[in-house]
């Protein structure tokens, strides 16, 4: 079995902001594939299914951005899962706005999502797909920015961006992680 993580904070206050743009991947899976992501297992919102012929539990920590770690820790120790069978959904600050970026490791960079995963997985060599969210305005504190929403505009582009991603994910299941990076990596730069 699959665990796909969108990464996001609980509550009608957060639907549709930046940083819950890994939620919105994960109810795109959910609607084109029809699983039900409504039961509470592990501190987070799941469903299990099938994608792309394989077996999958969605999720949505419902531990906060900052203790996500703890959601996925529980579930993948349940299930006895290994490291290659988990794929986060994330928002990323430093890439080009728009972009999806998959990537086989790495550092958590300033996410504290992503800080508490590594943390209590003890590891940094899970499969991430990065939403490119926008860079925040020098006047604008991280976490603000981060908890606001896109403009009509940039909506657009996340809602394309996010269909990219669930295709993203389908990819990785039916082809494997490196053909995945193959069609969805569009330029690789040592930044990101």
């Amino acid at each position: 079995m699959f665990l796909i993580v969108g990464l996001g904070n609980p509550g009608k206050e957060y639907d549709k902001t930046r940083h819950n743009v890994g939620y919105d991947v994960v109810d795109r899976l959910a609607g084109t594939n029809s699983i039900k992501v409504d039961r509470i297992k592990f501190k987070a919102l799941t469903g299990e299914g099938t994608i792309a012929g394989k077996r999958v539990m969605l999720m949505k920590p419902l531990t906060y951005m900052n203790n996500s770690g703890i959601a996925l820790r529980e579930a993948m120790e349940y299930y006895k899962l290994s490291i290659e069978d988990l794929i986060v959904i994330v928002d990323d600050i430093d890439i080009e706005f728009g972009t999806t970026r998959i990537r086989k490791k790495g550092s958590a960079g300033s996410h504290n999502g992503m800080k508490s995963i590594i943390y209590h997985l003890k590891r940094d060599d899970f499969t991430r797909i990065k939403l490119g969210i926008g860079k925040k305005p020098p006047e604008w504190d991280l976490a603000d920015f981060v908890l606001s929403r896109f403009s009509t505009d940039e909506r657009k582009e996340v809602d394309k961006m996010v269909i990219k991603a669930a295709e993203a994910v389908e990819a990785i299941l039916k082809d494997g992680i490196d053909a995945a990076m193959n069609s969805f990596n569009i330029k690789n730069t040592a930044q990101d």
